[in-house]
């Protein structure tokens, strides 16, 4: 039975290195929250209009994942400290540029290399978080870090919108610069190499071995409904349901943030793999309640449960990989964690987008919750191989 949490029975310097490292990300993660929508209303209200809009994010996403798959052989090359202070510069620097003009060319060119910025950070964050939690405790170190980074994603969005709408644009461009620079007074404080030499293999090289490769499917197919659900959900319903819409995001923020808190405290207890099964099963029925989303109880109990599963799923395949390798392969791990994230959201709204045209949002959502629901063939197999 596990007593003492997490920072006390860290060592005192693995505990300030942890809370170094939570200051950071969230300072980054806060920055780069603040823009996301705003970034697209600059863009469409200058002159780039929707196309434009939805450019700037599909440039930022695709160079985050780019990015994440280089991560590891930077942290070989340069140690922690000095590639999370690059992060930090790339996220920060760009979104000052921002305030000379809204030119479309510029604010592409900004987008590209702020999500660069992001993949870094991300990449390096659960690397970090689960070197400097203690082994008994991995798991509730990577929820608290899970937590901490969650919760820009729900104060920053709107934050964003409502700094540009009541302070201007060049306001939140200037706020989310300086935001994510500050945490560049920390970063000293961090490791600069892993405890073990950092291996420089790739990214693929990592889901080809034991053990990796049935929990990133798992999350990236849990993580498709994830990018569905936040693209499509307050288009889907009538303008006068939109409000319930946004209340059903919220709730799934909240719910998934606390799920995956709970998911790494009863993961250090009892094993993360007896949670990989129930996570999807809970993800799939949320899911398959979006079926009526005209709705709002469907809709926002959906929305509960989808953000519940999720959350824990988040925590349970992040720990169980961290698990299966060597300090010395956290970086590549948490690129392949990272990658499968970005890349199940992206492919979500695209796929969602391209069969909900011509076939409708239900028929979308019904596919989506099959989606989810087919990650239980290899959640059962992981939970079987991986059974003594």
């Amino acid at each position: 039975m596990i007593g003492k949490p997490l920072f006390t029975t860290s060592s005192p310097k693995a505990s300030k290195e942890l809370v170094m490292l939570l200051v950071a990300a969230f300072g980054a993660l806060s920055g780069f929250y603040l823009l996301v929508s705003v970034v697209p209303l600059y863009t469409a209200g200058s002159g780039g209009g929707g196309f434009g809009a939805g450019l700037v994010t599909g440039a930022m996403m695709l160079s985050t994942v780019v990015t994440e798959l280089a991560v590891p052989r930077l942290l070989a090359r340069l140690g922690y400290r000095a590639v999370l202070a690059l992060g930090l510069l790339l996220l920060g620097v760009p979104a000052l540029a921002l305030i000379a003009t809204p030119d479309t060319a510029l604010v592409l060119a900004v987008s590209l290399v702020r999500g660069a910025g992001l993949g870094i950070v991300v990449v390096v964050g659960s690397a970090l978080a689960a070197e400097l939690s203690p082994a008994r405790h991995r798991g509730e170190g990577l929820a608290v870090y899970g937590v901490v980074v969650g919760v820009p994603a729900v104060v920053g969005l709107p934050a964003g919108i409502w700094l540009s709408e009541r302070f201007g644009f060049t306001a939140v461009f200037a706020v989310a610069g300086a935001v994510s620079l500050v945490p560049l007074a920390v970063v000293s404080a961090l490791p600069s190499k892993s405890g073990d030499v950092t291996t420089s293999g790739s990214v693929f090289g990592a889901f080809r071995a034991a053990g990796l490769a049935r929990p990133t499917v798992v999350f990236t197919a849990i993580t498709v409904g994830a990018g569905v659900f936040a693209t499509f959900l307050p288009l889907a319903v009538s303008a006068e349901a939109r409000g319930t819409a946004a209340f059903a995001l919220l709730v799934q923020s909240l719910t998934m943030s606390v799920a995956r808190f709970a998911a790494g405290r009863f993961g250090d207890r009892h094993g993360s793999g007896r949670l990989l099964v129930p996570s999807v099963l809970v993800s799939a029925l949320g899911a398959a309640l979006l079926l009526w989303a005209d709705d709002p109880v469907a809709m926002v109990a959906g929305m509960a449960l989808f953000g519940a599963g999720f959350g824990a799923a988040q925590n349970v395949t992040l720990a169980l990989m961290m698990e299966r390798v060597e300090a010395a392969d956290y970086g590549r791990t948490s690129a392949l964690w990272n990658v499968a994230y970005d890349a199940g959201f992206g492919i979500g709204a695209v796929g969602f987008g391209m069969l909900a045209g011509p076939f409708g949002y239900g028929t979308g959502f019904a596919f989506t919750a099959a989606v989810v629901l087919a990650a239980l063939v290899p959640a059962m197999l992981d939970r079987r191989v991986a059974k003594p």
